[in-house]
């Protein structure tokens, strides 16, 4: 899924008359704030703490608001994480991070097909019950070409989606039916290796389909115009403000769950304010960032790290009127950049690993990870390539000097840094201007899809634990593939990772595939991210996780004593 990315905080608003759309809700948020603080205890002078046993009630903060509750259509870790709390599909993950039953008591899976048997005691919130056919309208809905849902390539593997969502088929064809209200059948495009590892993903969770019509249009746009299938469920969202989650009295495994509130009354991306709300007993848990990070070792704070599996590149735009489509001209980039002096030098954050692939380092082959099987070739900073390679660019694109390039990135510190240490050392080894375009997540989405970039800092956290969702990614197909990168032979290699189910061959077509990104320099790896974060030591059964909703709270509970 599409990375929150380094997002952090938003700049200081330097002049009133500057103000836009999202200083505007950033104010408004704020005036919430100090309304919600107030009305906690009556009179302002206190506000809830992080942790309550009585209430059964934790507080937490969200960096950014999500950009779309719709399951049919998020894409992001934002959105993916608070579905993964009021959601659930036919699977979901345990404790340790492998499948188990979910709203499917039982399931069998050939080479042809696949059987869901439904639990009859699986309920929506409003007490009616999940049924065969709120899967069946689901996927149909986010194949659908007037869906123009980023995430119908995950569906693919269902027969006729592909050809449904290219408009070559009727959405009826779909290949999945309800045989009954408790049985989900359904016939596979090809054979497939992993596709139970595919339902457990927000894509394929439920929607029914009464409800979604009433909305009008607006499914998943607020609390209410949401119908829940998972242990919690929202019960309000203040866009910009706040979200509160409070246990969902129909979910039919609810009595694993021991938190009856999950309230987010804070959204903001700022370090200093994150660790000084978990300093004054506000939340309970936060990440660190490298300044934040000091405070935590200054209060002797227990510190936990955990490698959330995603990873982090500069994406070119491949389409045919950026500049940035000429290979030699991202060979000059790729050689001017140094992936190993951003990470050491510039992010300073425990746990980061240097990018070195598409692929990361934990992803596994067939008896050792992909990348010992198929080691992925380095390419060192060299300011003499770079410019050999520059030159050849100019010449090719018929220029005497690059026009200025536009950097499209997050707006947080941390993404500041690494825009201003391209702009700096891209000017200094290449002589090119970089123009930075600090955008909130949810604007840097939009544009990413629009095209609107030269480079653009992007990422990409693992949908289910194989490589195909890595491997997929810049398929010509594939709406994520932001810069529009198309290569025969890429889609060639993965059709085979998608339909083999033979290991090895499969390794082999993720390694080829490895090997076309890097010497097409569709994307410059940056780095695997590291997350260092400190807990409420009352706050027990947080699970993180690299495939999933992370942090998962569904099991947490609250210690007392």
């Amino acid at each position: 899924m599409t990375s929150s990315g380094t997002s952090l905080d938003r700049a200081a608003l330097k002049q009133i008359g500057l103000l836009g759309a999202g200083a505007i809700a950033a104010i408004a948020g704020l005036m919430y704030l100090l309304a919600w603080a107030a009305d906690s205890t009556g009179t302002g002078s206190a506000v809830k703490p992080a942790v309550d046993p009585t209430g059964r009630t934790i507080t937490l903060l969200l960096r950014e608001e999500p950009p779309q509750l719709n399951t049919t259509l998020a894409t992001d870790q934002v959105s993916s994480f608070v579905l993964g709390h009021v959601m659930q599909g036919l699977l979901r993950y345990d404790i340790d991070g492998r499948l188990e039953a979910g709203i499917a008591e039982r399931w069998t899976i050939t080479e042809t097909g696949a059987t869901f048997y439904l639990r009859a005691d699986a309920r929506w919130s409003n007490g009616s019950p999940i049924t065969a056919h709120d899967f069946v309208f689901a996927w149909r809905t986010a194949v659908d070409p007037a869906s123009a849902s980023q995430y119908a390539f995950i569906l693919f593997p269902i027969r006729h989606a592909e050809a449904i969502n290219s408009g070559a088929r009727a959405v009826t064809e779909l290949g999945v039916r309800a045989a009954d209200d408790l049985t989900l059948e359904v016939d596979f495009e090809r054979p497939i290796a992993h596709f139970e590892k595919l339902v457990a993903y927000t894509t394929y969770y439920p929607v029914n389909e009464a409800f979604y019509r009433s909305t009008n249009g607006r499914y998943g746009a607020d609390y209410d115009t949401l119908l829940y299938s998972g242990p919690f469920m929202l019960t309000r969202w203040v866009h910009g403000a706040q979200l509160r989650m409070e246990k969902n009295p129909h979910y039919w495994d609810r009595e694993s769950v021991r938190l009856d509130v999950i309230d987010f009354p804070y959204l903001t991306e700022d370090p200093s304010t994150q660790v000084n709300l978990f300093k004054d007993g506000r939340i309970a848990m936060t990440g660190l960032s490298e300044q934040s990070l000091e405070e935590a070792l200054k209060q002797r704070w227990h510190i936990n790290r955990f490698m959330d599996g995603s990873v982090f590149y500069t994406e070119f735009n491949h389409r045919p009127d950026r500049v940035t489509r000429n290979r030699n001209l991202r060979l000059a980039i790729a050689h001017a950049l140094d992936a190993d002096e951003l990470v050491n030098k510039v992010i300073k954050i425990p746990g980061f690993l240097t990018g070195r692939s598409l692929f990361p380092s934990w992803l596994q082959g067939v008896d050792r990870t992909l990348r010992e099987e198929y080691p992925v070739p380095q390419r060192t900073p060299d300011t003499a390539q770079a410019r050999a390679y520059l030159a050849l660019a100019l010449d090719e694109l018929g220029l005497d000097q690059l026009p200025p390039l536009m950097l499209l990135t997050g707006d947080t510190p941390l993404s500041a840094r690494q825009a201003e240490y391209y702009q700096a050392r891209l000017k200094s080894e290449l002589n090119v201007d970089i123009r930075i375009d600090k955008q909130t997540f949810k604007q840097r989405l939009a544009k990413m899809t629009s095209g609107d970039f030269d480079l653009v800092a992007a990422g990409w956290g693992p949908d289910f634990n194989d490589p195909l969702t890595f491997g997929d990614l810049f398929a010509s197909w594939n709406l994520n593939n932001r810069g529009r990168y198309a290569n025969p032979e890429l889609d060639r290699q993965v059709r085979i990772a998608q339909a083999s189910l033979d290991p090895a061959e499969r390794m082999a077509a993720f390694g080829a595939i490895q090997q076309i990104i890097h010497d097409d320099v569709v994307i410059f790896p940056e780095f695997e991210r590291g997350l260092v974060y400190v807990l409420h030591p009352a706050l027990k059964g947080v699970v993180r996780r690299a495939v999933g909703a992370d942090p998962d709270l569904t099991r947490a509970y609250i210690e007392e004593g």
